[in-house]
């Protein structure tokens, strides 16, 4: 496991916990590094590059991952405060946002009788390094209180300090209205307003007398940036996600909606070599850059929130495509990433290459600017000619040489078809080879990969270089439902066979792999199943939406709808705010979802999955080209009448209406737009 990176590293992804880091091409896989510590019980705010990271009462110790960072380095490590001479008594710590966090504290002065406490302290973290100390008095008589607080930091980087090696604290230097430190040429300065009145550098220490009159309250703001000058608020990228809403019968709705969408635009980052384009970076505290797979994946399931963000993603993605003329001319490089027990890592970059042209075909559906399709257009041909070269003939392996995985097929196949339509319809050669290398490829798969058995047969997780089926059900075999969009709001033809995709239906709905919370990784009852392994058994959100989608898609909506409310039931508990995975424990009356203590959170994947399986409620169907938008409701209604609305569907708003009998209705649309059937 590789130790996080800034994002100005492209790609940083890493693999999520239980991964491997990055391997040179060709070259063995290297072991997994140390532990990283867990990061379930903190609250991490994020406005990226910034993050914060609080333990849940609230004082930064100094210890552990604590501390406000930026750009993958720790501006400050430690914050205590202290009021009248104490530590105040932590009561609640709690998320007000993706960037920020509140504290709240109480203080006995003791300038009354009694044992209650008499002083209020609320603290408000910023991802942005801006906190606002807020202590209020509940006394009955006029306080004069003295309040300290205690700065310090190593200014070490966040891999250094997930790997315990984060160095000594820094001596830091009288700044003003507050203090800096250096080292190299590393510097931060945490200021105060208003100014103390005693800054001791030895101690790292800013010291006030507030005067307090009855129910009167004083408030300390402290700002941490990298240098002197004035900070330009990181704040979140406009202009890429609409300010889309949803509601419904269930009050959750909104809640988890509004939330995800919160996330995905705290997650933004600009590309350093065109800060004109922003991407999602995989999620905190973890992997705070670009992704190249799940950059991707976030983008295509925002695609109902408009097409900017899939436009830069493409972009930014394009300009690390591999040149030349060898073997991988054309690929999207990406890292490693864990294929667990019974597999070796693959390739996030194959990933990314065959999602490329599905992305981008997908995004001219929904509206994307013909002049964006075009500049985007020979880079989705070189993707796709890299699968027909990689392929020849045979199931796309990942690695090279290595086995031939269920989901690498899906997308190989989806890429093919989608890509076919894509360059039929610009007028570009190539599109009926794809189609034929598509039909191709379904008979090769349900061949290779279809194991039968006396309860109906399942689909193998893997299909080793010998030709042996790895005939194992994982959360993978989803992706086979996710066959994409084509013209006239149709789906295309996915590797499965309707009485095959019937059987994996009932497999995915079964108590196996529906655990109560979400889709298992890995069956409960198949060898190596660990409830919180990344890729052996844990819920992972995303794969737990391409399932509900899918399933709905192909008419299975009794399994979707099981899948769906138990994905909304952990939101809940998660407020709202689910991270990448959590444990996959079989649900039962009164449990909870368990948390995975390395996950991250938020996490793209995870906050785009909220607006995915929410929109495909509607089942909405664009063809931006062709001027029609087809609705395909999931029937029964699982979560009762829904309304969506600032969606954006051929560039113009969008709102959809889902009554509880599951009937739509657009409310608001381009004028333009025709109601398909």
């Amino acid at each position: 496991m590789p130790h996080p990176v800034p994002p100005a590293r492209r790609p940083s992804s890493g693999p999520p916990p239980g991964g491997h880091g990055p391997t040179p091409r060709g070259g063995p896989p290297r072991k997994p590094a140390a532990e990283l510590p867990p990061v379930h019980a903190a609250l991490i705010c994020v406005a990226a590059p910034c993050l914060a990271i609080s333990p849940e009462h609230g004082q930064l110790t100094g210890r552990g991952l604590d501390g406000i960072y930026r750009s993958g380095r720790r501006l400050l490590s430690r914050c205590l405060l202290r009021v009248a001479g104490r530590d105040p008594v932590a009561v609640q710590g709690r998320s007000l946002g993706a960037d920020r966090a509140g504290f709240t504290a109480i203080v006995r002065s003791g300038a009354d009788p009694g044992p209650d406490p008499d002083i209020t302290v609320d603290r408000v973290r910023h991802a942005d390094g801006t906190e606002r100390i807020t202590l209020r008095s509940h006394a009955s008589r006029r306080l004069r209180l003295p309040v300290e607080i205690s700065l310090g930091t190593d200014l070490a980087e966040l891999g250094a300090v997930a790997a315990g090696r984060a160095g000594p604290e820094l001596p830091a230097a009288v700044h003003a209205a507050g203090l800096r430190w250096s080292r190299g040429a590393a510097q931060a300065v945490t200021t105060a307003e208003p100014a103390p009145d005693d800054a001791l550098a030895a101690l790292g220490l800013l010291r006030w007398e507030l005067e307090l009159a009855p129910g009167e309250s004083r408030t300390i703001e402290l700002r941490t940036a990298q240098d002197r000058a004035p900070r330009i608020p990181a704040g979140q990228l406009t202009g890429t996600l609409s300010a889309a809403r949803a509601e419904g019968d269930d009050p959750r709705v909104e809640a988890y909606f509004r939330t995800s969408l919160d996330d995905l635009r705290a997650l933004l980052l600009r590309d350093p070599q065109e800060p004109a384009d922003a991407f999602v970076a995989a999620g905190v505290p973890w992997r705070c850059g670009l992704a190249p797979a799940e950059s991707l994946w976030a983008a295509r399931m925002a695609l109902p929130l408009g097409t900017g963000l899939a436009a830069a993603t493409l972009r930014t993605l394009a300009r690390t495509q591999t040149g030349g003329r060898g073997a991988d001319t054309g690929k999207i490089p990406g890292p490693r990433r864990g294929g667990g027990p019974q597999l070796p890592p693959g390739c996030t970059g194959t990933e990314a290459t065959l999602a490329f042209p599905a992305v981008l075909a997908e995004a001219r559906r929904w509206g994307m600017p013909e002049v964006e399709v075009a500049a985007l257009l020979p880079a989705a041909e070189r993707c796709l000619d890299w699968l027909r070269r990689t392929a020849d003939g045979d199931l796309l392996a990942d690695p090279a040489d290595g086995p031939r995985r269920c989901e690498t097929q899906a997308h190989a196949h989806r890429a093919a078809l989608l890509g076919a339509d894509l360059l039929e319809e610009c007028g570009r050669p190539g599109a009926r080879e794809l189609r034929d290398w598509a039909a191709a490829q379904r008979e090769r798969f349900r061949e290779a990969f279809w194991t039968d058995d006396l309860s109906g047969g399942r689909p193998a997780a893997a299909v080793h270089p010998d030709g042996r089926p790895l005939p194992y059900l994982s959360g993978a075999a989803a992706h086979l439902l996710d066959t994409g969009l084509l013209g006239g709001g149709r789906h295309a033809p996915g590797l499965l066979d309707r009485v095959r995709t019937e059987q994996l239906a009932r497999l995915l709905g079964a108590p196996a792999m529906d655990c109560g919370w979400g889709l298992r990784g890995l069956g409960a009852k198949e060898p190596g199943h660990n409830p919180f392994g990344h890729r052996s058994g844990a819920v992972r959100v995303h794969e737990t939406a391409v399932a509900v989608t899918g399933l709905a898609a192909a008419g299975f909506e009794k399994e979707a709808g099981s899948l769906l409310r138990g994905l909304m039931d952990a939101a809940e508990f998660f407020g709202h705010r689910l991270p990448e995975m959590y444990g996959a424990a079989q649900r039962t009356a009164g449990s909870a979802p368990l948390p995975h203590p390395a996950a991250c959170r938020p996490a793209a994947v995870a906050a785009a999955a909220g607006i995915h399986v929410l929109v495909a409620l509607a089942g909405i169907r664009p063809d931006a080209p062709a001027g029609t938008v087809a609705l395909a409701p999931v029937a029964g209604a699982p979560l009762g009448a829904v309304r969506l609305a600032g969606l954006r569907v051929a560039g113009e708003p969008f709102a959809v209406r889902v009554s509880r009998l599951g009937l739509g209705m657009v409310e608001e649309a381009a004028d333009a737009l025709q109601l398909g059937v």
